[in-house]
């Protein structure tokens, strides 16, 4: 997670680096990671993939949650890094197409292809591709302040806030 070295980087004085201030990121607390996994226990089966609904925002929206929270020492655009994505994907069009939404989740079953062509029907109808992969280009981007209603549900956020003599 890039919060951390934010968090390091403003208790340091020094300012926050971004690589691009319009790329984008999940957002995942430890407790959401927690309800993913016993959410799977419950009700996956052997090769299941589950991906949490999760939402997203633009890493220059986190890092003005971020000094929002613990102070503004300014941003410095360092440029985009060798093999650095402008976007999260957590599940492609191929996996879409056959996920089973589950309210705040997606189950996405394995891979059990044949030359059984019926198995690619469902109720009569033809499943085509999906136009598109779930991104984090494409879910729902929290604004700054969503952004730091989100980090105060994380711990490491309270922890660093509460050593900063800022909670």
């Amino acid at each position: 997670s890039v919060i951390p070295l934010f968090v390091d980087q403003i208790r340091a004085g020094k300012p926050i680096t971004i690589t691009n201030p319009e790329m984008t990121r999940f957002l995942m607390n430890l407790d959401e990671a927690v309800a993913l996994v016993l959410f799977a226990f419950e009700h996956g089966g052997p090769g299941d993939l589950f991906i949490q609904k999760a939402d997203a925002a633009r890493i220059g929206d986190l890092a003005k949650a971020v000094q929002s929270l613990f102070g503004d020492t300014g941003m410095k655009l360092i440029g985009t890094r060798h093999g650095e994505k402008l976007y999260e994907t957590l599940m492609t069009n191929e996996e879409c197409v056959k996920s089973l939404d589950m309210g705040d989740y997606y189950r996405v079953p394995p891979d059990g292809r044949d030359l059984n062509y019926d198995k690619f029907f469902v109720e009569g109808q033809v499943r085509t591709m999906a136009d598109e992969a779930y991104t984090s280009h494409n879910t729902r981007r929290l604004d700054t302040e969503g952004t730091i209603q989100k980090l105060l549900t994380a711990d490491y956020v309270k922890e660093a806030l509460q050593d900063m003599g800022r909670a």
